[in-house]
């Protein structure tokens, strides 16, 4: 590991107690009435009626009702065919279909494209992404991730990092993480390194550097806005904070190679700012009479910063 890596892991890397919830309220105080200390938590959703419910109402409990900590909490709906929005909405979230949002431009799928489009939707200073399939949800999620951003004006961009437990077994999750992420990340980009969570889906960041950076639409979003960010603002603004475990849906092995091909077509986009010969992936699954193969598009499209938007633009304006 680097120097500047082992540096960066004792100066950048905390765990959310080491921020009590006193503090931050304290550091949102002085901040006073401007948009400095707004947040904004946001949680990409498609078909998670089963944990969507539990993780709003959590935020909304213990962050905005118990303190005020969180100024608004949207769920982007990316057409679930379940109850997603209706349980959300009912916990206490607002909803928005991700299609009604900058409809001049088509929607494509991807958790991407809906984290991009909710910074047309939201207004704080800072926003906090949140899986909608998480199990065992704390707050501390929230509070832990935010809290740097609030207590430190050096820090822009903040990964949550947490043990991932694969069923019974301990510290056997995140395997796209490590068969992927992490090797593209040692050997390409080390001063990376030193991330736990990599590819985690909650981090929070401040809104003027998000709006700066282009968006993967698909799965290859988290390492993409991670590289970004450290070619945009430094490694100094970079952290991480330990908030426990992470306990969630996993996807089957076929799922994990689409996801995987994503993250690498990102990685080598940013490489090369060349395109693939051929965006497409080959899976194969056993049918009646053998082995049949199953290609997949590899998602190679990329969204501009949002600060190239003129919707956006205008609406930051007004």
């Amino acid at each position: 590991m680097l120097e500047e890596v082992e540096c960066w892991l004792a100066r950048r890397s905390w765990s959310a107690a080491d921020r009590p919830l006193d503090s931050l309220l304290a550091a949102r105080a002085r901040a006073g009435e401007s948009s400095r200390g707004s947040v904004s938590v946001v949680l990409p959703a498609l078909n998670e009626e089963a944990t969507v419910g539990e993780i709003v109402a959590t935020i909304r409990r213990e962050l905005m009702e118990k303190v005020r900590l969180v100024d608004e909490l949207v769920v982007i709906d990316s057409g679930s065919i379940d109850a997603t929005a209706e349980v959300a909405r009912e916990a206490g979230a607002r909803v928005v279909h991700r299609d009604a949002i900058l409809p001049r431009i088509p929607a494509v799928p991807g958790k991407g494209e809906v984290l991009w489009r909710s910074l047309l939707v939201t207004g704080g200073d800072i926003v906090c992404f949140i899986d909608a399939d998480l199990k065992d949800f704390s707050a501390d999620f929230v509070s832990g991730i935010v809290g740097p951003l609030l207590t430190d004006p050096d820090v822009q961009f903040v990964k949550a990092m947490y043990d991932r437990p694969f069923g019974d077994t301990a510290g056997q999750g995140g395997r796209v993480t490590e068969l992927v992420a992490r090797p593209l990340l040692n050997l390409h980009w080390p001063q990376l390194a030193g991330f736990v969570q990599p590819l985690g889906g909650e981090y929070a960041v401040r809104r003027s550097l998000l709006e700066r950076l282009p968006f993967p639409v698909g799965y290859g979003v988290e390492l993409g806005l991670l590289v970004d960010a450290l070619h945009t603002v430094g490694l100094d603004a970079l952290a991480q904070v330990d908030v426990g475990v992470r306990k969630h849906r996993h996807q089957d092995g076929q799922a994990l190679g689409r996801m995987a091909a994503a993250i690498y077509r990102t990685a080598q986009l940013r490489l090369s700012r060349g395109h693939l010969t051929r965006p497409a992936l080959t899976q194969f699954e056993r049918g009646e009479n053998g082995f049949v193969p199953r290609t997949h598009a590899v998602d190679t499209e990329e969204r501009p910063p949002m600060c190239e938007i003129e919707e956006y633009v205008s609406r930051r304006a007004a």
